[in-house]
């Protein structure tokens, strides 16, 4: 490791003496007091009350370059105590040692320094001279500064805080940010962490998360950011946490003055891929690399490992790849579920599709459970063992899991579920899901028969319509297994449309995803996670189409009638199951045994001369008929 000269600068009397001694304590290091190497005849001088001048110091200055280089020579590190009043002085003192210097500038007005001055006894300096001291200064722009009126603990504490160099940077500390951080820390990264100050709402949150958790003793808290900033080792890798949208833009302006080439932002954020490319476009043009990481796994998933996406250039993954993986969730085989993604907001696209497949997961869940509680009029209880003996096997998956869990926990004498308002909301992720497969040109149905569920929720308090129910005392119930295989079916769709848009996506922009590692990727510490995502590992590595798998196709062959029954038994009872009625759509079309998209291409051309293709006609060719 380099040896380093730490000169504790600033007018006499400020603490350079107490100050530089403390610090050198601590980092077990040579002290010097800058004063021990004036000549006498420069003492004599100030003594007399006759300031110095330029070439009194000259010698001086050269005698404490002599001595850091003669301290390096031996291997050691030093910290000297100097006033360096001048830039011109500070350039001496540093010659040929430059890139090892640290200053730290003991900051103080005329008024508290000269009391201290006052109460100073034995010193040859007398406290008529500091006036002359002030005069000729220049305060350093490279130095640490420091505020002299802090009590000397606090001092050293900062001074100590600000060189000890922290591996990596997190900021944004709200539940994810704080998970995530624990998680690092955990894994023995030295932390910097930042929060933005707002007076009177956010104040000191780096500090109080440090104090509240065991595991962060060894981070550093900011809230400036130019401090946050300096405390990294370079090239600074900086993970952001905080609101997707312009809040990520105007942090990343504000930024971005305090960071150089060569240094890593990792966003981790729900952002848009769109604007995750043009992050990277920009920060490119100043020589910064960027990261757009998507994050699954919720609160537990970023302390305990989540499953992270990452992209961009490669160049840049390598200098941030090492940390990633290390507090990334393991797979059955201990991997790391973190893998770089590709170019450009390839990690952020396939995080929004991923959350695409988690509405309409969701949402098929929330349909079974409608249909075991009011057409077959199953008790809490008792779904949730359904739920649970679906979840050992093939089904098994976090959601399923944590919906056996939820429908059984109680508020007094109720169930919660039926004290929750039947409202359920969204944070853009589908919705952007949605956008990118029409723009793409790509059915993701059952997303978005999911996403549009929960915009009827919000609308239908004010939108009811009070119509009779059906009679549903002689429609008979569907048996379990049924439901269960009609269940089964319709998750195959979905992760079918999901993996068609993220290929669509590839092969688009030009990505060359690897789609077999995205399912690895999404085998543990994400929402999605699930024995069928397992199993699609090995499915694509052979077809980029899962239903072109043999099983599948014997299993959509086989289960096929049981989604059909369970479809137009929840109709019956009135029951609303967008998405498995989403599925049993696709199937339908894809089966190609009825023609609907004739008629509408027919149409096309008869009202606006947009022509057609015929069957059979292997050319391509494109006609045009006069109606």
């Amino acid at each position: 490791m380099k040896n380093k000269a730490y000169i504790v600068m600033g007018v006499s009397g400020c603490g350079k003496t107490t100050i530089g001694k403390m610090l050198a304590e601590i980092l077990k290091i040579d002290f010097f007091d800058g004063d021990a190497f004036h000549p006498l005849m420069n003492i004599e001088k100030m003594a007399a009350g006759i300031p110095l001048t330029d070439e009194d110091r000259y010698s001086w200055l050269l005698d404490i370059n002599k001595q850091i280089k003669e301290s390096f020579t031996k291997g050691r590190s030093v910290v000297f105590a100097c006033s360096a009043l001048k830039e011109s002085y500070r350039r001496i003192l540093v010659q040929q040692i430059e890139d090892t210097v640290v200053w730290i500038y003991l900051k103080g007005d005329v008024d508290t320094i000269g009391l201290r001055l006052k109460n100073r006894e034995g010193h040859f300096m007398p406290s008529t001279l500091l006036q002359s001291q002030f005069e000729i200064l220049e305060e350093p722009s490279t130095a640490i500064d420091i505020d002299i009126t802090l009590d000397t603990n606090t001092i050293i504490h900062t001074i100590v805080k600000r060189l000890t160099k922290s591996d990596f940077g997190l900021v944004g500390l709200g539940v994810m940010g704080k998970s995530l951080a624990r998680n690092f820390s955990r894994n023995g990264v030295i932390l910097s962490l930042y929060n933005r100050f707002v007076a009177g709402s956010e104040e000191q949150v780096a500090e109080k998360c440090i104090a509240e958790y065991e595991e962060l003793q060894t981070a550093k808290g900011f809230e400036d950011l130019k401090f946050f900033a300096e405390s990294l080792a370079t090239p600074r890798k900086i993970f952001l946490m905080i609101k997707a949208g312009e809040e990520t833009d105007t942090f990343i302006n504000e930024l971005v003055p305090y960071l150089n080439a060569g240094d890593v932002i990792i966003d981790g954020g729900n952002s848009y891929y769109g604007d995750t490319k043009r992050r990277i476009e920009f920060l490119k043009s100043c020589g910064i690399h960027f990261i757009g990481a998507g994050v699954s796994g919720g609160e537990e998933g970023a302390l305990k490992g989540p499953s992270i996406m990452p992209s961009g250039a490669p160049e840049a993954y390598k200098l941030v790849g090492e940390y990633l993986t290390l507090i990334a969730a393991k797979d059955k085989h201990g991997d790391a579920c973190c893998s770089y993604i590709g170019k450009d907001g390839s990690g952020h696209f396939v995080k929004m599709v991923h959350n695409g497949i988690e509405y309409a997961e969701m949402q098929l869940i929330a349909e079974v459970y409608a249909y075991l509680r009011y057409a077959m009029k199953m008790q809490p209880p008792q779904i949730s063992a359904v739920f649970s003996e679906w979840n050992k096997g093939e089904l098994s998956s976090y959601l399923l899991g944590i919906t056996a869990a939820l429908v059984v926990k109680k508020e007094g004498n109720d169930w919660l579920i039926d004290l929750i308002l039947d409202k359920a909301g969204n944070k853009g992720t589908g919705n952007w899901a949605t956008i990118a497969a029409s723009e793409l040109g790509q059915p993701a149905t059952l997303i978005t028969s999911a996403l549009f569920a929960r915009y009827v929720s919000t609308v239908k308090e004010k939108m009811l319509i009070h119509l009779e129910q059906s009679s549903v005392k002689d429609i008979p119930v569907i048996v379990l297994d049924e439901i269960k295989s009609a269940y089964q079916l319709a998750r195959i769709a979905n992760h079918q449309q999901g993996f068609m848009l993220i290929h669509t996506a590839s092969d688009t922009f030009k990505w060359n995803l690897n789609y077999s590692e995205i399912a690895r990727v999404w085998t543990n510490g994400c929402i999605i996670r699930s024995v069928f995502m397992e199993e699609l590992i090995s499915v694509l590595k052979k077809k980029q189409n899962i239903f072109e798998d043999e099983k599948i196709v014997s299993i959509t062959k086989a289960y096929k009638p049981a989604l059909k029954n369970f479809v137009i038994s929840a109709l019956q009872y009135d029951l609303s199951i967008p998405s498995h009625l989403a599925a049993l759509d696709q199937l339908n079309t894809l089966t190609g045994n009825y023609a609907t998209a004739n008629i509408i291409q027919a149409q096309r051309d008869y009202f606006g001369a947009h022509t057609y293709q015929k069957v059979g006609d292997a050319s391509g060719k494109f006609y045009h008929t006069e109606w």
